[in-house]
């Protein structure tokens, strides 16, 4: 069964605070219930049972540890930190974490500064624009490539 972490960085656990026209109305909370009401159509789609972690850090620190702890996957949404952490990209190259980097909104339609991914590059692959279902899209993603 693989072992993902779901893990959401800088600011996300403002959720439900920021503005509804790009970050939607839910908290991190619901998006976590979201997820896990998904789960059983995920895990008949790819045809394993999945264990998955969630974690949220505000703490560049914390949420480069996290990466660290042996998972076999990740969905990562590392907020800000997408557009400018090298030490997030250099950590992600050096780990070989098999990554989908997802985004609740459409970052190529936000400002300039945002439409650089300094981790997009070492990810399985991208997924932005679809509120809740990024997550749920991006899950499915990784866990077909972990399970084939």
């Amino acid at each position: 069964m693989p072992n993902i972490l779901i893990a959401n960085g800088v600011n996300l656990d403002l959720l439900g605070r920021r503005p509804e026209n790009i970050y939607g109305v839910g908290t991190l909370e619901d998006l976590e219930q979201y997820i896990l009401t998904q789960l059983p159509v995920v895990e008949k789609a790819v045809g394993s049972a999945l264990s998955l972690t969630f974690f949220q850090s505000n703490s560049d620190a914390e949420f480069l540890n996290k990466l660290s702890e042996g998972w076999d996957g990740a969905v990562l949404n590392p907020g800000a930190w997408t557009h400018t952490s090298l030490a997030l990209a250099d950590r992600l190259e050096a780990l070989s974490l098999p990554f989908v980097e997802v985004h609740l909104s459409q970052v190529v339609k936000r400002e300039r500064f945002r439409q650089r991914s300094f981790s997009a590059q070492y990810a399985l692959g991208r997924i932005e624009g679809f509120g809740f279902h990024s997550y749920t899209l991006g899950l499915w993603a990784l866990a077909s490539h972990l399970t084939k």
